[in-house]
């Protein structure tokens, strides 16, 4: 398989912000980059892919991780959404180590088997390719489960880095509570640098689908009645929902 290379809130809660952020950034992870390619692909067809993914792709990006040249890779299918039926992502620390992995990655999956790579891209022949960068969350430090909600934001590009304070201090310590209760696996929060209309993408995995639909019930629940939860609504007021089933991870 070929991997592509292809307003404001009021004075006492923006302050409220500030010290979030700076309580944030002393425990904030090492930096994280991730290159994720949403595949259009053949529905009659798609399982063909999973295969090929499994015998070609899975043995190269596990000795990828194992060396330190990604940090940790994933490949998920739909279960509910739009139009991508298969996502796959690796992360890195740069976006140099992330451009530099996608190419030395690529190059040995053609080595290995150029006829399997041409047949997943003629199975899944569209996609779109994006490049994130982990703002808060676990994601990639530790196995994201069974299943994984992400919603993708779009959002007032003016007031980004605004949404990104209320998620550090509304969002944050709900999620964390879901880990620490065993309900998530991990959530995280990522921010746009390469790609289409998406700005924002949040996500959470957890160890089922039923276990992740019940997580994501009490986050709906625990948010409902914050008015800073409208504030984030109105700087990121249109989304699209996928639900994922992890084929594939490392961790």
């Amino acid at each position: 398989m070929k991997i592509s290379m292809h307003g404001a809130i009021a004075l006492q809660a923006g302050l409220c912000l500030i010290a979030a952020n700076a309580a944030f950034a002393q425990a904030a992870p090492t930096e994280s980059y991730t290159y994720a390619t949403y595949h259009v692909c053949d529905l009659n067809q798609q399982d063909r892919a999973d295969e090929i993914f499994g015998q070609l792709d899975k043995p190269i990006l596990d000795a990828a991780v194992a060396a330190g040249t990604i940090t940790a890779y994933g490949y998920n299918a739909h279960n509910t959404g739009g139009r991508w039926r298969r996502v796959y992502y690796y992360m890195a620390p740069s976006i140099a180590a992330l451009l530099d992995a996608g190419k030395k990655i690529a190059d040995q999956v053609d080595a290995k088997n150029r006829k399997l790579s041409d047949e997943f891209s003629k199975i899944c022949n569209a996609h779109d390719d994006y490049i994130w960068h982990r703002v808060a969350g676990s994601i990639g430090t530790t196995a994201p489960g069974g299943a994984t909600f992400s919603t993708y934001f779009v959002c007032d590009a003016t007031r980004e880095v605004e949404a990104d304070a209320l998620v550090k201090q509304v969002f944050a310590p709900v999620y964390e509570k879901l880990v620490a209760d065993g309900k998530l696996k991990s959530w995280g929060w990522l921010e746009h640098i390469v790609g289409g209309q998406f700005r924002r993408l949040a996500t959470m995995g957890a160890a089922d689908m039923k276990s992740l639909m019940a997580a994501r019930a009490e986050v709906v629940q625990a948010l409902e009645d914050n008015p800073l939860g409208d504030t984030f609504t109105e700087i990121c007021d249109s989304h699209a929902d996928y639900m994922w089933e992890v084929r594939n991870s490392n961790p």
